[in-house]
């Protein structure tokens, strides 16, 4: 009887036990080797996708830990992450104190963009650049699109001196060649390329990942310069308020603001970003703006829910409105949209996106990610309208697989069905007539094998398989190779093909001015590739400094390359197949260089020879052309230096060598862009409380074009056939564009986070 009785007493104290055991928390500091507190650490247990973020103070908050014995990691980028274990009972509290090294090599950053798979920048062997919003706190910018200028061989161009729209070069290829992903999500695209990093709030940006090169194989058509992978921040590891506001003398204001919080087993970010600029200004007197009047509008939520084994489930939605314009500083909305007496570009655009990505609740690892957006732009150019509306569905499945100690399995499918409409001759019938809007479905599969030959080298091999409806079927090899000698260096390649299906008026901005008519001459062909990039990581660690080396060369060689002839008659623009091959090769280095001291310097320097070769004559010569806004030579640095008492200082510039402009006949103008820099300086100041100040000056040098515009004062060309006053028979032209019109001018600003 007393051993029933003892029995059934344990039964029932363990049963008590799992009914009101409380989960506990793990909370902590964390600090650098020199007792500095360190500012938004990841720390977390991977195992039960639980974290948080470190504060002004370097504190940190793990909620809702079950019982059990967990690994608890911190990881921050420039130092090496460092693990714990703490022992969870009976809703205790933990407290652990992390002490981290500094490497600064960023090598131990898990990123998720080369391979699709979270790994290791050290053990990924496709080259990714890892960019976190740290940096671009040193140069504040209202917008993605301006930020991303700040990373090497990146170049965010400026298309049209009235509108500012524009693309991002990578490597000297121009933006239809660069895919641009939200969460891996394809996006933002096609008609919203011009568009769809303006919105983006920063404070809803955990990091930016890089990959310069091919990309076909994973990710399909547009990923054949290379890929701009925005993450959002987790939920879960969000500050619980977040706010950042600046303004320059020029009178542009940013506003930025977030909030978490718990709804359920669900944790939410809400996020909403405000841009305004309503102030004309004409600093170099022809009478057309200088910047583009803008007002917009980004509102941004991201959800993440609890599941059973820690599965993944994450929703997100984005919002954007934008009002911009730019023209005649006697423009006016009300009386001259559309109009022909005073010249405006006026472009109102609405924009909605949904993402998600569900893991499957089975044993494998099964992911399904699925996305929509609707794109609508209401735009004149002069007199000349260009309304378009976009769909796109996107759904992919994927099945991520270890087969045993060496390979890492990838297999999925994807389909992505667009649905595009405008009032231009890409969506009309055959005899131009009726309106046609465009349907494209677009479905493929893919399969990677990340071989892990030995401890010091992998070995990926790739393969996808599209279908277009037009170009037929589309085969996108890939191979990466990395080997790691010793710790201290590494060595990458990687060889792919890529394709690019054929798409003008979506991607071309030229074509939207109004200022030059365009002509199809033939039934353009899709554009292939082939790209290859070897690079080479060496790090020098010593007891004063940390200095690393990442260098990479490039080379990609296309055919039916779809080229935009500006140089034939001024007038016209004539889009055809390349008769002929382009090319786009460099060489680019990146250095780190972290002394024991509060002194941080990024530099990078690049050198690129894009150009094409074209059959221009019967006799079988091949003309060598240079690309359009493709500096040879360009490169940034940052320098950043820690003072006492929470103020810190930054130097900021990106310059850029000479590069070919669009010119007209007999142009005045010279045909190559000078040697320039933007340079930059900011000095801010930090409080324990989670309060910051900064401010600065924006081009220090106050650098701006010469004669950007070709006849502002006869925008709509009444008068071009005058021989007396226009012997040279020029016409308007807002093309000439290599810089911003904004010169030297103030900023100051204010953050905020609460943890």
């Amino acid at each position: 009887m007393n051993q029933k009785v003892l029995l059934l007493t344990f039964t029932l104290v363990f049963i008590c036990n799992l009914i009101f055991a409380q989960n506990g928390q793990i909370t902590g500091r964390v600090t650098s080797s020199s007792g500095e507190a360190l500012e938004l650490v990841n720390v977390g247990i991977s195992e039960l996708n639980l974290g948080g973020i470190t504060d002004n103070q370097g504190n940190f908050r793990i909620e809702q830990v079950p019982e059990g014995t967990w690994k608890v990691q911190a990881s921050f980028i420039g130092f090496q992450p460092k693990q714990e274990v703490a022992k969870v009972q009976n809703g205790e509290e933990i407290k652990l104190n992390f002490e981290l090294s500094s490497t600064d090599t960023q090598m131990d950053e898990v990123v998720v963009t080369g391979t699709m798979t979270e790994i290791s920048r050290a053990d990924s062997p496709v080259p990714v650049e890892v960019i976190t919003p740290e940096l671009f706190r040193k140069n504040p910018t209202p917008s993605l699109f301006e930020s991303v200028g700040m990373v090497n061989g990146v170049q965010p161009q400026l298309n049209c001196n009235v509108c500012n729209t524009g693309d991002i070069h990578i490597n000297g290829m121009e933006g239809p060649y660069t895919m641009i992903l939200i969460d891996g999500m394809p996006i933002v695209s096609a008609l919203s390329s011009v568009y769809g990093l303006s919105g983006i709030p920063n404070s809803m940006v955990e990091r930016i990942e890089v990959v310069k090169g091919p990309a076909s194989s994973l990710y399909g058509s547009e990923a054949m310069g290379g890929i701009i992978n925005v993450i959002t921040k987790s939920p879960v590891r969000a500050p619980l308020v977040s706010a950042d506001v600046f303004s320059t003398t020029w009178g542009e204001v940013s506003a930025d603001a977030a909030i978490r919080f718990n709804a359920g087993e669900a944790t939410s970010l809400f996020g909403v970003n405000y841009f305004n600029y309503e102030n004309p200004i004409d600093k170099n007197g022809d009478n057309f703006t200088d910047m583009t009047l803008q007002d917009r509008i980004s509102i941004f939520n991201k959800w993440n829910f609890s599941r059973k084994n820690n599965r993944a489930f994450s929703l997100a939605g984005r919002y954007v409105y934008e009002d911009r314009w730019g023209g005649e500083m006697n423009w006016d909305k009300h009386q001259h949209r559309g109009g022909d007496e005073v010249y405006g570009e006026s472009i109102y655009t609405k924009r909605a996106e949904f993402i998600g990505l569900y893991q499957l609740p089975v044993k494998e690892r099964i992911f399904t990610q699925f996305s929509y957006n609707w794109h609508h732009q209401d735009s004149w150019y002069g007199d000349t309208p260009y309304m378009a509306k976009q769909e796109v569905a996107f759904l992919q499945t994927y099945w991520d697989k270890k087969w045993g100690e060496n390979h890492k399995f990838l297999l999925g499918t994807s389909f992505r069905y667009t649905v595009y409409d405008d009032n231009t001759p890409a969506t009309a019938t055959a005899d131009g007539e009726a309106n046609q809007p465009a349907r494209t479905p677009l479905p493929g599969v893919f399969v990677q094998d990340e071989w892990t030959m030995n401890p010091k080298q992998k070995l990926l091999l790739g393969y996808r398989y599209d279908y277009d409806n037009h170009h037929g079927h589309v085969h996108s090899p890939r191979l990466a190779y990395k080997a790691s000698p010793s710790e201290n260096h590494t060595l990458r390649a990687s060889f792919g093909t890529g394709f690019r299906v054929v798409n003008i008026f979506t991607e071309d901005h030229a074509a939207l001015t109004g200022a030059r008519e365009v002509v199809i001459s033939e039934e353009l062909n899709p554009e292939k590739s082939y790209n290859g990039n070897l690079n080479y990581v060496w790090s020098i660690p010593t007891d004063d400094f940390y200095l690393e080396f990442d260098a990479t060369g490039f080379y990609s060689y296309f055919t039916n390359k779809i080229i935009a002839d500006l140089d034939s008659d001024p007038d016209k623009i004539f889009y055809n197949n390349l008769r002929g091959h382009a090319i786009s090769q460099g060489i680019s280095l990146n250095t780190n260089l972290t002394f024991n001291f509060p002194l941080k310097i990024l530099a990078g320097i690049s050198y690129m020879d894009v150009f094409q070769k074209e059959n221009t004559g019967n006799d079988g010569d091949l003309e060598k052309v240079r690309q359009l806004h493709a500096p040879k030579w360009s490169g940034n640095y940052t320098i950043s230096y820690g003072l006492p008492q929470g103020y810190s200082v930054d130097f900021t510039g990106k310059w850029n060598g000479p590069m070919r402009l669009p010119i007209l006949p007999n142009d005045y103008r010279p045909e190559y862009s000078p040697w320039h820099l933007i340079a930059n300086v900011q000095l801010s100041k930090k409080w324990d409380n989670g309060l910051e100040l900064y401010g600065g000056v924006k081009n220090l040098l106050n650098f701006v074009p010469k004669d950007p515009i070709m006849r502002p004062f006869d925008p709509f060309d009444e008068n071009v056939d005058d021989p007396i006053n226009n012997p040279n028979g020029y016409t308007f032209d807002p093309a000439y564009n290599f810089a911003s019109m904004q010169g030297i001018r103030a900023f100051a600003g204010i953050r905020y986070n609460l943890y």
